[in-house]
């Protein structure tokens, strides 16, 4: 069982701007451009939506949950507290 992850993300109000940006990371757009553009969330601007590597439990449960047992490099949306998230799992350990 992973007990690390690495994740990049984008915080957004609306689930429809959510699933606008998985459409267009789909089509190829970067992550970390979406990231700077569009999330709320102050990892956006400062290192294009990067979360770094994360204990597992760190998160709040659903973004957890996500990131613990998706599939990797392939965008995934949850909503939290906080909003609805694009999350891209870079690697688990």
């Amino acid at each position: 069982m992973a007990r690390t992850a690495s994740a990049l993300h984008i915080l957004v109000k609306h689930k429809e701007q959510a699933e606008d940006i998985i459409k267009q990371l789909n089509k190829g757009a970067k992550f970390h451009v979406l990231a700077k553009k569009h999330s709320t969330c102050p990892s956006g601007k400062k290192a294009g939506g990067s979360l770094s590597e994360f204990a597992k439990g760190t998160m709040v449960p659903a973004f957890d949950k996500v990131v613990f047992s998706k599939e990797v490099l392939t965008p995934h949306l949850v909503k939290t507290k906080f909003g609805w998230h694009v999350i891209k799992i870079l690697y688990r350990t």
